[in-house]
């Protein structure tokens, strides 16, 4: 696959999506077109454990989706391209984790909170300031409360505040902040710990996981149960997994 706005790579399990329309890397319709080919891609390889977003540049992950893509005659198509990223990703079977070595504004937010995992640099800038021109972040009305709760996506989206990636951190929007010096060597040790566990069964996880988010805990207990059951423990690496620990060796995982 050629791409123009964006670049793609497959290594050691870990599919990397690199935002590459430096400084800003603004979302355009045709930037999310070449993404949504590519979470496509990712969806129908069993291969892949990680999707991993990154940004060229070093200023920003991402500014936004582009205001030019506002306007009346294009703002249908922006919304439903903008829109399918999100949708395709819920899809997804894999643990996806966004690269925040910079500024992560309006759309750029929206795609890096809605990935399971996000690192931050120290030096990165956070925030959904949509409502200072005029228009709401919708992926943000919808995801924010359930990850930060009520108060904060009204504070966040109601003032349009840009925070730091400390501040982030702290109200659940960060996994870890790490120091901007050397961030890609503390991304690699970061990610080593998930990149050694079964593929399969953290695949397994992450549907018991997702499949709660709308129930209630009975409900959701009893998804996690049968996805527990018919799923995970179907797998050769559960298997080997409670073998290893009965035998008090370390477990070799075959990603089956």
């Amino acid at each position: 696959m050629g791409f123009e706005h964006i670049t793609f790579e497959k290594k050691d399990k870990v599919a990397t999506i690199t935002l590459n329309e430096p400084p800003s890397n603004w979302l355009t319709i045709l930037m999310m077109k070449e993404i949504n080919r590519v979470l496509l891609d990712v969806k129908m390889d069993p291969t892949v454990q990680l999707l991993v977003f990154d940004a060229a540049g070093g200023k920003a992950f991402c500014d936004g989706v582009d205001v030019a893509d506002h306007t009346p005659d294009k703002v249908d198509e922006m919304i439903f391209v903008f829109h399918e990223m999100f949708r395709i990703m819920a899809s997804l079977d894999v643990t996806t984790v966004a690269l925040v070595n910079g500024r992560s504004l309006g759309g750029g937010c929206e795609l890096m909170a809605f990935c399971d995992i996000v690192i931050a640099s120290e030096k990165a800038k956070i925030g959904q300031p949509e409502i200072a021109v005029g228009v709401f972040p919708p992926v943000a009305a919808a995801w924010f409360p359930k990850i930060i709760g009520l108060k904060k996506t009204m504070e966040l989206l109601l003032t349009g505040k840009i925070i730091s990636a400390k501040e982030a951190e702290a109200i659940g929007l960060v996994n870890v902040v790490l120091p901007a010096e050397n961030f890609k060597e503390g991304v690699d040790k970061f990610l080593a710990d998930f990149l050694n566990k079964s593929r399969p069964v953290a695949m397994w996880t992450r549907r018991a996981i997702m499949a709660g988010l709308n129930l209630d805990f009975i409900g959701a207990l009893k998804a996690s149960e049968i996805l527990y059951l018919q799923g995970c423990m179907a797998t050769d690496d559960a298997k080997e997994g409670i073998s290893a620990f009965m035998e008090k060796r370390k477990a070799v995982f075959k990603d089956k």
